[in-house]
């Protein structure tokens, strides 16, 4: 069996800019490029296997159709999603809602709790990530007299940092930012405030203040995430989640490294340099900007170069 490398799907944003194709070398489709689906099975933009028996078959075809790759789970649809996300200007102010809330009211779609590694930003950067308000009412009189700069808390960034969003968080990138995204699948979005912003018709773009009231926590609660990291020969091993909804790592292969995880699939982005992933005497390229998925039952496998991925599981 092969690893399962994905054809990632791109989608035009209007805070997207040009940065997936200068850092990654992906052919985008406009200058406004904000977002890569880079492992997907979520209808609103399924990968498509690249290699392999599978090859030119949707992940989620792939998964409601071959569930031994996957460990047989007990889940209907494929529940993560792993993006790479080029802010280029201001992303819109919002909220994410929870399983139950979206379940009931987003025709059965699964909540959204994410988390994002830096790749990079400018100098100086900073992003949205919670409010101030102690009640509901408080945040509604913030909301509603437009007070963003004494409601929103803003936090510094600075590349390698990582951030765990749980579902109810408001949060924004902002201008200058890119990075990879760990979420569950998921395409619901409540905008608070999108700075009255206007599309390419004009228009003001729509804003959903009724759910995102409901749904957002108050008053904020901070989800620390603390990375621990296990050095061994030739790699760095850091272990930044491990919650209800994924669990994230990072592995810096700098030579030959050997992985096994029997019962999890995995899935495997590399964010810098390049290398062999090595399975039963088969050899398979990495580069950066590949995306794939190590089936369950692989068994050991060794990583041979010098790179970075961010690999995650349920």
């Amino acid at each position: 069996m092969q690893p399962l490398f994905l054809k990632p799907v791109f989608k035009e944003r209007i805070w997207g800019g040009t940065a997936l194709q200068k850092e990654f070398g992906y052919d985008i489709p406009t200058d406004q490029t904000g977002e890569c689906w880079a492992i997907s099975a979520h209808p609103n933009g399924p990968s498509i296997i690249e290699n392999g028996p599978y090859e030119g078959m949707a992940l989620d075809e792939l998964w409601s159709k071959h569930p031994e790759l996957f460990g047989n789970p007990k889940e209907e649809v494929f529940p993560l999603l792993t993006k790479i996300l080029d802010a280029n200007m201001d992303l819109s102010v919002q909220v994410h809602p929870d399983d139950s809330y979206a379940m009931v009211n987003e025709n059965g779609e699964l909540g959204k709790t994410e988390c994002w590694y830096i790749i990079d930003c400018k100098e100086d950067a900073d992003m949205i990530f919670g409010h101030n308000a102690k009640t509901k009412e408080e945040l509604i009189e913030q909301i509603n007299a437009g007070n963003w700069n004494e409601l929103l808390r803003r936090v510094k960034i600075k590349p390698g940092d990582f951030f765990y969003v749980p579902s109810g968080t408001i949060h924004a990138l902002c201008e200058g930012t890119v990075v990879l995204e760990t979420q569950q699948s998921s395409d619901t979005t409540y905008r608070v405030y999108d700075y009255d912003r206007r599309d390419a018709e004009g228009n003001l773009r729509d804003l959903h203040l009724e759910k995102a009231i409901e749904v957002t926590t108050v008053p904020h609660q901070d989800a620390v995430s603390v990375p621990s990291v296990l050095e061994t020969e030739n790699l760095a091993f850091t272990t930044f989640v491990e919650s209800e909804f994924f669990s994230v790592y990072k592995w810096e292969v700098s030579g030959k490294s050997t992985f096994a995880f029997p019962d999890q699939y995995l899935l495997l982005s590399v964010i810098k340099g390049e290398g062999t992933i090595n399975h039963n005497g088969e050899k398979y390229g990495l580069k950066k900007g590949s995306h794939l998925i190590i089936p369950v039952g692989w068994g050991e496998f060794e990583i041979d170069g010098k790179c970075e991925l961010i690999v995650s599981h349920t």
